[in-house]
């Protein structure tokens, strides 16, 4: 079969956009206190790797994500290049105000569809939730600023165990409904398979366009490139992941998190899809951040081309 017939049968996207997550949802995990100037210094490399979404840092509580309390910073410092954008976490009004001073123009708003996880997490209900989001609404409209949304535990949930796709597919809608431009689906403990990312996705385009649903699938039973590449053939054409595999779950000890940007790229470069993402380079970058935290890359496309 051709790379042209494959595309055809599989409804294969011809771009992937990759969100790249590793400056905040990778290193917000890592135990070492790693400066403002570091932080920096990675999304400038992965920029120059091609990459042109980078989830940068969030505005949260300095109480309850301490390596993150630099966020004003390292948004100040960064030389922001035309036609990528740089987005932050933002959990509240309070929150966006904070990156609004920072004239950050696209935020990322979480919630989950588990009940005891939002509780747990974010100390809320999920319509609490929900009801902070339409708080921020009319002053982030007022900046012209774009709101992404994320839901969590979409395939498992480490209170609730499995979670319904229905459940889902409407908790996406409302967040389409309430002005969000996309939703990324989070599998969250990375309990999800293939054949469950692809009834999910069906429910869930019942509901939501395709082209504003994304995917974010963590790797902690090694299955988010089959996860992705179901999604893919459902037609998504956004994928989360982060640099190295930065970001552990903590809700599996010592299992990976994130699925690394390396071994992402390398799969769609196998399939012929475009990224606009430079492996050689980005390898290099994950290598070099895995080794000022202290680690070695999690990515297992980059241990192969370092030769790690």
């Amino acid at each position: 079969m051709s790379m042209h017939d494959l595309h055809k049968n599989n409804k294969l996207p011809k771009h992937v956009k990759i969100v790249e997550v590793g400056p905040r949802d990778g290193l917000q995990n890592e135990p070492l206190n790693i400066p403002a100037s570091l932080k920096v210094e990675l999304i400038e490399r992965l920029v120059a790797c091609g990459l042109s979404y980078i989830e940068a840092t969030s505005f949260v509580s300095p109480k309850k994500i301490p390596q993150l309390a630099d966020s004003h910073e390292v948004i100040q410092q960064l030389k922001r290049k035309s036609g990528v954008t740089y987005a932050a976490l933002v959990p509240n009004l309070h929150g966006l105000e904070n990156a609004i001073a920072t004239d950050i123009k696209e935020i990322g708003f979480f919630t989950t569809v588990s009940e005891t996880f939002c509780q747990k997490n974010i100390n809320c209900s999920i319509a609490e939730s929900l009801q902070r989001l339409k708080d921020m609404l009319p002053l982030a409209n007022a900046n012209n600023i774009n709101i992404r949304a994320y839901i969590s535990c979409v395939l498992g949930c480490p209170y609730e165990g499995k979670i319904d796709h229905q459940h889902t597919a409407k908790l996406a809608k409302q967040l389409i409904d309430l002005g969000c431009y996309e939703v990324s689906l989070g599998d969250t403990i990375g309990v999800g398979t293939p054949g469950e990312v692809q009834d999910l996705l069906q429910k869930t385009m019942l509901n939501v366009p395709l082209p504003q649903l994304a995917v974010h699938f963590h790797d902690t039973y090694g299955q988010a490139l089959a996860n992705i590449f179901a999604a893919l053939q459902m037609g998504i054409s956004t994928v989360d992941s982060s640099v190295a595999g930065l970001g552990g779950c903590p809700y599996a000890k010592g299992a990976s998190g994130n699925v690394a940007t390396e071994d992402v790229v390398y799969m769609l470069n196998g399939l012929g899809i475009e990224t606009g993402v430079d492996l050689t380079k980005l390898s290099e970058v994950g290598s070099w951040i895995s080794a000022k935290l202290g680690h070695g890359t999690r990515s297992k496309a980059g241990k192969a081309l370092s030769g790690e």
